[in-house]
């Protein structure tokens, strides 16, 4: 089908990892592994805070949601993944690549979002406890979860839809899966608005939540710092310490994806890091917030026993 002799590709190629043929088997194997810890990780989180009433608050909350998406986030790429790995035929139909890059997008920027979220939560429940309960109430917490959500969908939907109807002079993507980074790799022109929205969805929802952590924590630290005791000083740090180790895994990955020039690195190097930013750090994020946090793993003992 030809429009404007550019053609409308019915399916696309992922090279993926083909140029490493010895590789592939190792690369499925290791996120095979991972993908199984991550759906086990994460599921087995939302279920104990489902269950267990202790675990009814706002911070919890946030982090079943956080839960939900790292599943989410997976599941939109990386079973396609294991599928090319061991397939001589790495293809992918245009409705495929479609939702991939959506849903990779949606839960990637809403992740953005509600990290932001709980930085807020951890903020309030430090330097502002006793109006915590008021504060962060539960109509407060779905509401600003939603939001999370609208904001990552929305952006998602307007990314996606703009870089699917830009001409391409080729089907094959040179990764492993339909990033829109590597599929705009194939534009037949440069797209001054694509490029402007990119930029303008890469700040507000990395530039501008980081920046609100930081400031966040800012102030979480001066609190911290002035409580006397040092046991206080110890349950203060170790409620936050999880999740800022959470936030430097993901935005480290996604800072380097995102905002970095595009001559800097390789795209053999962009593959790696978006295969360690969507699974490795999907797989961590219950695993931190298991060990970190005495209430999880009580109510997880419990689960267990």
């Amino acid at each position: 089908m030809q429009q404007e002799n550019f053609t409308v590709w019915s399916f696309f190629f992922l090279e993926g990892f083909s140029r490493y043929p010895r590789l592939e088997v190792v690369l499925f194997i290791f996120s095979l592994m991972m993908y199984l810890i991550t759906l086990l990780g994460n599921s087995t989180l939302i279920l104990i805070i489902v269950l267990d009433s202790r675990l009814q608050k706002p911070m919890y909350f946030f982090l079943g949601n956080l839960a939900f998406m790292d599943i989410c986030y997976t599941s939109a790429s990386i079973p396609t993944l294991l599928v090319n790995l061991l397939s001589s035929q790495k293809t992918i139909f245009l409705a495929g690549c479609a939702i991939q890059m959506y849903l990779s997008l949606a839960m990637g920027s809403t992740e953005c979002v509600l990290l932001a979220v709980m930085a807020y939560d951890r903020y309030v429940a430090i330097c502002n406890p006793l109006r915590y309960p008021i504060i962060m109430s539960r109509q407060v917490c779905v509401q600003m979860a939603s939001v999370s959500w609208m904001t990552g969908c929305l952006t998602a939907l307007l990314e996606s839809s703009f870089a699917l109807k830009t001409p391409l002079c080729g089907n094959l993507i040179d990764h492993f899966t339909c990033e829109i980074l590597a599929v705009l790799k194939l534009a037949c022109t440069s797209s001054l608005l694509m490029d402007v929205i990119m930029m303008v969805v890469s700040i507000l929802l990395l530039s501008i939540p980081m920046l609100f952590i930081c400031i966040s924590y800012v102030f979480i630290l001066s609190t911290i710092l002035r409580i006397s005791s040092a046991e206080g000083r110890n349950k203060a740090f170790s409620t936050c310490g999880a999740h800022l180790t959470v936030v430097i895994l993901y935005y480290g990955a996604a800072l380097s994806m995102y905002l970095k020039p595009s001559s800097s690195n390789s795209q053999e190097i962009d593959k790696i890091i978006s295969l360690l930013y969507g699974v490795l750090t999907p797989m961590l994020n219950p695993i931190i917030y298991s060990l970190r946090n005495k209430e999880v793993k009580d109510a997880m003992t419990k689960l267990l026993l």
